[in-house]
């Protein structure tokens, strides 16, 4: 099978093709022909350095396919041949999404509604899990009639989380670049601030006519810091970054912080496939990669403002 092979760890340059032998469905799998695998941040880390993820070079990135089912493993009767399916994939031996096949967990799997292009369902699995997960710590605080302030609400991770969000009745102040701000208020965003026009936590303060119930960091660094002066005391925070944060602020304000490092769980990636069902949820793809150009799609994602999921196509979908 064709891959995208990282032989040493460093920049996107050291992303390669290389041609790897088919796996096969063990006991409890199957083997997915992939069609598109998705692109996140923790990819780029990963790149420059596997031993978080337990990487060694030579090594297969990608968290996130979506494909058909070619091949199904002895003991899996939920699964069959020419299914349209997604799923997280494990990295067992170093070995991603971004390649021509992938083997899963059949318990990890979760259906591809037809009337979702597989390029799109590629986008849901990281991104849209870790959104849930925000709402699910975050709790009341972002439930129905609270006020949501979301940093990055334009990248992977905020385009759908700003769709729940505001599907389980919050007000969310989406934080980023004026050229998102329409797609934003089409996705379910109350107010929209621009991070380019100064500080964002009087802004918020103005938007929500008050203190927020809770901030969603889904970019790191300062954010989350900079924007405490918009949330009220006993709120709840959360961040999928690493940000850079004084204890001493969340103790004067008795203020909650959740670390969230989203896990594969199937059950959650079917009610994320039965709301694409539903059109409930809409993948928002900023742009498809050939695999050749996985370099390209880095350089993107280093930047920092893919604006929505960057995807690797490595077959097209019959029409």
């Amino acid at each position: 099978m064709k891959a995208v092979v990282v032989n040493e760890f460093g920049g996107p340059e050291v992303l390669g093709i290389g041609e790897l032998p088919d796996p096969r469905a063990g006991s409890g799998q199957v083997r997915v022909a992939v069609h598109a695998a998705g692109i996140n941040p923790v990819d780029g880390g990963n790149r420059t350095d596997g031993r978080w993820a337990g990487l060694r070079a030579p090594c297969v990135l990608g968290y996130d396919v979506a494909g058909v089912v070619d091949q199904v493993g002895p003991g899996v009767e939920t699964v069959r041949a020419g299914d349209r399916v997604m799923a997280m994939t494990r990295f067992r031996g170093g070995a991603g999404g971004y390649a021509e096949l992938a083997v899963l967990d059949a318990d990890q799997l979760a259906p591809v509604p037809a009337t979702c292009p597989l390029v799109e369902a590629a986008a849901v699995p990281l991104a849209a899990g870790t959104a849930w997960e925000v709402l699910r710590r975050l709790g009341p605080a972002a439930g129905a009639g609270s006020w949501l302030l979301v940093h990055g609400a334009s990248g992977g991770v905020g385009t759908f989380l700003v769709q729940l969000a505001a599907a389980a009745g919050a007000k969310v102040v989406a934080v980023g670049g004026s050229r998102s701000h329409e797609l934003l208020h089409e996705l379910g965003a109350t107010a929209c601030v621009d991070y380019h026009d100064g500080p964002v936590a009087p802004r918020a303060l103005d938007a929500a006519g008050g203190r927020v119930d809770a901030i969603a960091d889904l970019v790191g660094g300062d954010a989350l810091h900079s924007s405490l002066g918009a949330v009220r005391p006993h709120g709840q925070l959360a961040s999928i970054a690493t940000p850079r944060l004084d204890p001493d602020h969340l103790l004067d304000d008795n203020l909650t912080f959740h670390g969230i490092l989203v896990e594969n769980d199937g059950d959650r990636l079917r009610l994320l496939a039965d709301r694409l069902r539903q059109r409930l949820l809409r993948p928002i793809v900023a742009e498809v990669f050939p695999p050749e150009r996985a370099a390209d799609a880095h350089r993107r994602l280093d930047t920092g403002h893919s604006g929505g999921k960057l995807i690797l196509q490595f077959r097209e979908e019959p029409r």
